[in-house]
């Protein structure tokens, strides 16, 4: 199988690094991709081929796709499927994993996954869409504090605040309809979140294992918001049973919603959860892997990955055997540039890569990576790397992925140091 992957972060680097590892993949095509995406060699000995281009263009990726004599285009972020690049190459006659456009709007428009919510009968939090001061100030009021402001369209996991401050979250709401956006106001979600990833082929619903992220830059959840400082799989504490009832009261309503209304969804559902004090709720849906949650639910997977995805574009996932999973866990440590996620530094050189590969049941994963002069690894992005450790227990997962993190060198850089921190110290009582 020849494959083509879109996107240049962790999530993708994940992707290949599990792509690769399916004996049936005989070469992998990334567009961009990033260094260590072109690190990757497939199990055949065939090395990743990055190529330069525009994903978000359909034309272009569409004829990437025909040129290249692809099998499976996988589609890692969301822009690309928002800008309808999914449905560019479907049309070219290749299989697509991931949504096309119409789809693709239960992320590109929270308003609009609010509404499908409701059809569905999906439990989630009461919302309104506001789109002048005057409804911001009405929703504020209605819903009181904490204060969830979210942007109704993509905002790279980052264009939601939740603040006591009525003063912060108008500001936030205001900015946006100034600029001629809209935004979601929300009911706040108690009790702990979880993420669980659906993968569907317009009718069958296959859950992976659920995960939990960090949001915040900080440790013990202080500081900005965040596209994800770091995650563990699995939840040791998540209530028996909790991922049969999100597939059948979440995941399979919204997917059977969006076949009636004509436009099947084909890719990842990813489900936000909240745990709250009267039940499962839905926070938002992405229509993509997450990032970081994918990097250690990918550790963990043990069914071959190309195929599974494959069977998805086709329309094939209710012939598959149950997925297989490694006994343990994985914990993922982000490491972020100086100043992120406000201004995140660039161009500073990153070592210690090669010690973190020399460690047993411990991996690097690029995210904001780049060559600078002389081909020395310099940052390029605000999450610079994923370091990912996994083994027999969540203790053991997390002291191989802080022992990653120890060799990094990178001026100025910060990381979370309390990554699963609580859930492994239950573990070991």
């Amino acid at each position: 199988m020849k494959i083509l992957l879109l996107g240049s972060g962790a999530r993708e680097h994940a992707l290949a690094r599990t792509l690769c590892q399916d004996p049936a993949v005989k070469a992998l095509h990334a567009l961009p991709g990033n260094p260590g995406i072109g690190s990757v060699v497939s199990t055949a000995g065939m090395p990743t081929v990055l190529h330069h281009g525009n994903p978000l263009d359909p034309a272009a990726v569409a004829a990437l796709a025909v040129e290249l004599g692809v099998d499976l285009v996988v589609i890692g972020p969301e822009g690309p499927l928002v800008a309808g690049v999914g449905d560019a190459v479907r049309a070219a006659g290749i299989a697509v994993f991931g949504p096309d456009a119409a789809a693709a709007k239960l992320e590109g428009s929270k308003a609009f996954a609010k509404e499908v919510m409701a059809a569905a009968g999906v439990p989630t939090a009461l919302a309104r869409v506001c789109s002048s001061p005057e409804d911001l100030e009405e929703a504020l009021d209605e819903f009181g504090a904490p204060h969830v402001v979210k942007d109704d369209g993509l905002a790279a996991g980052k264009g939601v605040v939740v603040t006591d401050s009525r003063k912060e979250a108008f500001s936030h709401g205001l900015a946006v309809i100034e600029a001629g956006g809209v935004v979601v106001v929300e009911e706040y979600l108690d009790g702990p979140e979880v993420s669980l990833f659906c993968l569907c082929d317009g009718t069958t619903v296959v859950p992976l294992q659920p995960a939990q992220d960090f949001k915040r830059a900080f440790d013990n959840d202080a500081g900005p918001n965040t596209g994800g400082m770091g995650s563990y799989t699995p939840l040791p504490w998540a209530p028996p049973g909790l991922v049969d009832e999100v597939v059948a009261t979440v995941a399979q309503p919204t997917i059977d919603e969006m076949a009636k209304r004509g436009t099947p969804f084909t890719g990842v559902l990813y489900c936000g959860l909240a745990l709250t004090s009267t039940g499962t709720r839905v926070i938002e849906f992405n229509v993509r892997f997450g990032d970081p949650e994918t990097q250690g639910v990918m550790a963990q997977l043990r069914t071959p990955l190309a195929g599974v995805l494959l069977a998805a574009a086709e329309g094939r996932l209710a012939e598959l055997p149950p997925l297989e999973w490694a006994e343990g866990a994985a914990v993922t440590v982000v490491i972020a540039a100086k100043n992120y996620p406000s201004a995140p530094r660039t161009g500073d050189s990153i070592g210690g890569l090669a010690e973190v590969e020399e460690e047993p049941n411990v991996h690097v994963l690029h995210a904001g990576t780049a060559y600078g002069e002389g081909g020395v690894l310099i940052s390029a992005g605000g999450r610079v790397l994923s370091i990912v450790g996994h083994g027999p227990s969540l203790a053991f997962a997390r002291e191989r992925a802080y022992k990653g993190v120890d060799y990094i060198t990178l001026e100025g850089s910060h990381y979370r140091k309390d990554i699963a921190k609580a859930v492994a110290e239950a573990e070991q009582g």
